[in-house]
């Protein structure tokens, strides 16, 4: 029987397999804020691994038996394989074994927990509700997909009494480690399907999601996607305080009214409550109507801690986005070279509507690396039609994360479908082959945003490399 370890103490040390990843390392960062010994290991260093260094962790490069002595309990990412020998010699040692799902209640504890889940822009809007708390003049721990740019990091403790902001991944059902006093959902469509086989699977584990919510807490939903406005009308049936915010202002308790883009590229909206139809305008500097809903989801998380509207909206004004979230990287030659994390079809689509309004008077370029076999082939008939708003697009081959190649789908065939609907589309291949195709092809006044969640972003340096 594994140790148990019931409360994280400054004599339980930490051990995380894979501590350079995005997930880990915010978790890491927490615990030495909060006084809780770290280790941990990667296969390669970063500036990730750098910076919890400094902060006092003891980082491995590498995977061995012997870097888990002194360890308390072993943190592992989803992707650690079981012959790991960290995770083999904690199973021998009889230390407990835990992905993030099962650590956050020891992390968590009594924390007031804002947890923002959906399919898109749940990244975003959990930086956007953290930013609002800390503008008002609170301490709020958090845990961001992320690195911000208001405070160059992903995460932090917070403070004593202050809520707990994180990101709700429904990836290997993490967030059912979660039991928020305020829940936001973004969005629900189909992603993960080496994960989630059927679309099914996924909105069991939303319905499961909400069903951990605090009594006496609150859920925020969207109406803009089926499945969200679905469990969030059931939800309310079943008594729980329910927000529904959107678009459509027939289905919303709160809407987004008169969005426009600024001359100096702001985008402008109201948020209307439906119930006494005050508005309060938004301004923002990250695009499109996407992100005035992120903001709004924010807004009412940020009032679930008492926080007022019009706070919430002067906070936002100086609100700068995350890394790889519509992210300017620089611009050369007339050529402005956007990263962009999107790699589902409808985020794709609505960060190429919104750079459109952004940049009207510019070409449009999109680059798209496909992210694992299983998503691009289960999701391609969205993929071929969310490329209409570009002038012009690059597909790259396919980054295979944790999947291995199938034979019915790669960059090439991905790009011929593409090609199917879209009449200046093409095969472009790995990086260095993608970033001559463009530096051929791009020409004058031009936007290049960069849609990769894997390693495309060295596209945009190189692409930049002439600036």
């Amino acid at each position: 029987m594994p140790k148990q370890v019931k409360k994280l103490t400054a004599e339980t040390r930490v051990h995380l397999v894979g501590i350079g990843g995005t997930g880990l390392s915010a978790i890491a960062r927490v615990l030495l804020q909060r006084g809780i010994p770290v280790s941990g290991s990667d296969r390669a260093m970063n500036p990730v691994t750098e910076q919890l260094e400094k902060l006092g962790a003891t980082v491995f490069l590498g995977h061995q038996a012997e870097n888990i002595t002194g360890a308390s309990l072993l943190l592992i990412t989803s992707a650690a394989k079981a012959d790991n020998p960290e995770i083999v010699a904690a199973h021998e040692a009889g230390l407990s074994v835990m992905k993030r799902r099962d650590f956050l209640p020891l992390l968590l504890g009594d924390d007031k927990v804002i947890g923002i889940a959906g399919t898109h822009g749940k990244t975003t809007t959990t930086a956007m509700t953290t930013h609002i708390l800390r503008e008002a003049g609170l301490k709020p721990g958090y845990i961001v997909g992320s690195v911000m740019q208001n405070t160059g990091t992903n995460a932090s403790g917070g403070g004593d009494n202050s809520p707990f902001v994180i990101e709700a991944d429904e990836y290997d059902d993490m967030y059912l480690g979660l039991t928020p006093h305020t829940a936001v959902i973004t969005s629900i469509e189909w992603d993960h399907p080496d994960f989630f086989i059927t679309e099914n699977d996924m909105v069991r584990s939303f319905t499961a999601f909400i069903s951990q919510i605090q009594p006496g807490g609150v859920l925020i939903a969207s109406t803009d996607t089926l499945y969200s406005r679905a469990l969030a009308r059931a939800t309310r049936e079943n008594g729980l305080t329910t927000l529904l915010y959107g678009r459509d202002r027939r289905e919303s308790d709160w809407f987004i009214h008169n969005l426009t883009t600024t001359a100096d590229g702001l985008t402008c909206f109201e948020v209307i409550d439906r119930a006494t139809l005050s508005a309060c305008v938004f301004k923002l500097k990250v695009p499109g109507a996407h992100n005035a809903l992120n903001a709004l989801a924010a807004a009412l998380a940020a009032a679930s801690c008492g926080v007022p509207l019009k706070t919430s909206a002067k906070a936002l004004e100086s609100f700068e986005s995350t890394g790889r979230r519509f992210q300017v990287m620089g611009e050369v030659k007339k050529m402005i070279v956007v990263d962009d994390y999107g790699h589902h079809p409808s985020a794709i689509r609505v960060t190429l509507e919104a750079t459109r309004q952004r940049y009207p008077d510019h070409t449009l370029w999109a680059v798209w690396q496909p992210h694992t076999f299983s998503r691009t082939l289960a999701l391609m008939p969205d993929y071929v039609r969310c490329f209409s708003a570009a002038d012009g697009v690059a597909v790259m081959d396919i980054y295979a994360s944790r999947e291995q190649p199938v034979p019915e789908v790669s960059g090439k065939i991905a790009a011929a479908q593409v090609a199917s609907h879209h009449p200046n589309a093409h095969y472009t291949g790995d990086i260095p082959s993608t970033i001559s195709a463009l530096k051929k092809r791009v020409k004058g006044k031009s936007v290049v945003v960069v849609f990769s969640a894997g390693d495309a972003t060295a596209v945009s340096a190189g692409l930049l490399a002439d600036a």
